[in-house]
């Protein structure tokens, strides 16, 4: 079934650490989604949810105007958003990105 298994094994490249092995999956599933604990979204987190620029134009101005970026930042990504577009900020995350990270 896997005729290059022995030789990928084998191989310097393509190797995954394995840190920890955990026998209780509640336990396994617990301590993994802790990268989201306390985690506040930004700025950024809010445009990649968004479809097009007119939508992340408005993150920007909400942003702004609720001061929870400064003008010189809300005008950088502005910038950003006018001369490279909405997915310069990165992928799209789709509307289950949290959940299916396991965080709700």
């Amino acid at each position: 079934m896997f005729p290059n298994l022995s030789s990928e094994m084998e191989e310097k490249e393509n190797k995954v650490t394995i840190f920890s092995v955990r026998s209780d999956v509640s336990e396994g599933e617990r301590v993994s989604t802790k990268r989201f604990d306390n985690y506040m979204p930004d700025a950024v987190d809010y445009i990649r949810r968004c479809d097009n620029e007119k939508q992340a134009a408005e993150i920007i101005d909400y942003l702004e105007k609720r001061q929870e970026i400064s003008r010189q930042h809300a005008q950088k990504l502005r910038k950003q958003l006018r001369t490279k577009g909405v997915r310069s900020f990165g992928s799209k995350k789709p509307d289950d990105y949290y959940s299916r990270a396991g965080i709700v």
